[in-house]
């Protein structure tokens, strides 16, 4: 099993800047990937940005591309996201994905999520 926690979220006005945070603990043999998702209010859970543990090679949605990063500190166990140019679209629920692969299949664990809010 793997246990993500988030931390980081919170009000910021647009053009402001956040950096979240998810601390990976527990077991992460076969992990794929980690990565960031959101959640706004009536919306269906989507890819913010994610990285693979081999190559470290990372994937974007369009919508944050050249204004949010993904990163990971793998000597702490943490994935960071640095979000810069807020935006009051971006306001959602973050969750912190990581994939396991078992078995030949990918099993996705989550954390409980941060909220963030962009004011216009």
């Amino acid at each position: 099993q793997v246990q993500l926690v988030e931390s980081g979220g919170g009000l910021v006005q647009a053009g402001g800047s956040l950096r979240l945070a998810c601390t990976v603990s527990r077991t992460t043999w076969g992990l794929h990937s980690i990565g960031w998702y959101r959640q706004a209010p009536l919306n269906q859970r989507e890819l913010v940005a994610e990285v693979s543990t081999l190559g470290d090679n990372t994937n974007y949605a369009g919508s944050v591309k050249g204004r949010f990063t993904i990163s990971k500190d793998d000597a702490n166990d943490m994935v960071y996201l640095q979000m810069n140019a807020l935006k009051p679209e971006d306001t959602a629920v973050y969750y912190c994905n990581a994939k396991i692969r078992r078995l030949g299949n990918l099993i996705d664990f989550w954390g409980r999520g941060t909220q963030v809010t962009v004011s216009s």
